[in-house]
């Protein structure tokens, strides 16, 4: 079976451009997440390389198929200079090797939690799991593997974040769209949710 990270780093290195920065975390038990940073005029993106290289399990399974799973890896898009954003690296590892740690398949429509700020002084504790496609491509792999998904991460605020587990997530993004929210500027306040 080929390794698929390889792959993966050409995807994001076509789609995003060179990357100015990588950092990687290992956690006891898992593989190695790396994180990459890329500019792009006004605009900061990290994204997760190493979630990928092995297919999510269904929790439920007796035994996880090393072969068949979604796979994803993730991808944050921040204004720069607004914030001292840099500190993400670990929280963005973290949220990658949660499929491997909690047993967990990260999906569209998802809460992740992150037990703390995003980074120092972020008022985002929470990121909400958007639609593949639109920043990076799907990257389709040979059969039987499942193509490996994009999947951009949007930052909630504690508020909204208990709101969308009342309402959906569809209901908050709404709620984003309907207010002109710019979800890639750091400091950004709640969405009025009342």
């Amino acid at each position: 079976m080929a390794n698929v990270l390889p792959l993966v780093e050409a995807r994001l290195r076509t789609a995003l451009g060179e990357p100015d920065a990588r950092a990687a975390v290992t956690f006891l038990g898992t593989d190695r997440i790396e994180v990459l940073r890329f500019h792009e005029g006004g605009i900061v993106r990290y994204a997760t390389l190493g979630m990928s290289a092995q297919p999510m399990a269904d929790p439920t399974a007796v035994l996880a198929d090393p072969v068949k799973g979604p796979r994803a890896e993730l991808l944050l898009s921040v204004r720069a200079g607004l914030a001292d954003t840099g500190k993400v690296l670990r929280p963005l590892a973290v949220l990658a090797a949660s499929p491997q740690v909690e047993g967990v398949i990260v999906a569209p429509g998802a809460s992740l939690e992150v037990g703390g700020p995003l980074w120092p002084g972020a008022p985002f504790t929470s990121v909400l799991v958007g639609e593949p496609g639109g920043l990076v491509e799907d990257l389709d792999l040979d059969e039987p593997l499942d193509p490996v998904r994009f999947l951009p991460l949007l930052p909630m605020t504690p508020n909204e974040a208990a709101w969308k587990r009342v309402h959906g997530a569809q209901a908050l993004q709404e709620r984003w769209l309907t207010n002109g929210t710019d979800l890639r500027d750091p400091a950004r306040a709640s969405v009025p949710l009342a």
